[in-house]
């Protein structure tokens, strides 16, 4: 399995507040189509937080089996408790799928040292590749790189999805780790930027969205096509722009309700985007469809 280019960290179709299998299948039948590298069910982006786990579980079995292995599934299944990233991850990999995407603990603000425990005392218990996922603005904490590169050590350690935009750090880490560890930009805005400094993809908000776009962008760069990359770049910029004008998903789920992919339905404490958000959304839509 290759952790490599454009990677949607999909939405999850809500329908009068439950999750709607059917638009999910849909949704992800069309993302292959359009060329993606693999997608990332139950991420920030996927609502993973209010899903229990009896929605969890499903939301990650609909996406292995609708996938069937024609790209990798990065089910996300991290939490702030270690015993409860075991459980989930556990049955992230009973599902079926290929690697699991574990978030820094949130809340808890653990040391360097307890960011390094928890991440091993998962890889340790569940043999599935593991890549981490550090996000400091949603999490209040974060994952040096000395600490990356202590965990790159470790070998279903595989990768790790970068969110901190700080390219200094992204820098650090590939120096640190050399070809240990695979770095994925963890923000849309960056993806150019981390993949020129040897990064080999993104976990993409966008994508959702534009996933040929994405993809091409990636391929582009993989095939030595600087020009072209540095193009669907500045193309998608309004776009990686408007999706995070307003909290992530709130916009890509807008977005995709917009191009009839899917319900408009968040689930609470998010909420609908402003009417003023909402039409600044649609303008910068029409460039796109």
């Amino acid at each position: 399995m290759k952790i490599r280019g454009a990677i949607t960290a999909i939405v999850t179709p809500f329908k009068d507040g439950q999750f709607d299998e059917s638009a999910y299948r849909d949704l992800i039948e069309w993302q292959i189509k359009e060329g993606i590298h693999g997608l990332v069910p139950c991420g920030t982006t996927g609502e993973a937080s209010t899903l229990d786990y009896e929605e969890h579980y499903r939301v990650i079995e609909v996406a292995v089996k609708t996938v069937n292995k024609r790209v990798p599934v990065i089910a996300g299944t991290g939490s702030n408790s270690t015993e409860e990233t075991i459980e989930i991850t556990q049955k992230a990999k009973e599902l079926g799928a290929d690697a699991a995407l574990i978030v820094t603990p949130y809340y808890n603000k653990p040391t360097q040292e307890g960011l390094y425990r928890h991440y091993k005392q998962v890889a340790e218990t569940v043999d599935i590749p593991i890549v981490l996922y550090n996000v400091p603005g949603r999490t209040s904490v974060n994952m040096l790189p000395s600490t990356v590169a202590r965990l790159a050590e470790i070998k279903n350690i595989v990768a790790i999805k970068e969110a901190t935009g700080d390219m200094k750090q992204v820098s650090e880490i590939i120096r640190l780790c050399g070809d240990k560890i695979t770095v994925i930009s963890g923000d849309d805005f960056t993806t150019l930027t981390l993949l020129a400094l040897g990064g080999r993809g993104v976990i993409s908000v966008s994508a959702n969205v534009t996933p040929r776009l994405v993809a091409e962008m990636c391929d582009a760069w993989e095939s030595g096509d600087i020009k072209k990359a540095r193009e669907l770049h500045y193309r998608l910029e309004p776009l990686n722009q408007a999706m995070f004008i307003e909290t992530n998903p709130v916009p890509a789920k807008t977005a995709l309700a917009m191009i009839g992919k899917i319900k408009e339905e968040v689930r609470l404490p998010l909420c609908e985007m402003s009417k003023a958000n909402k039409e600044k959304l649609e303008q910068v839509l029409k460039a796109y469809i």
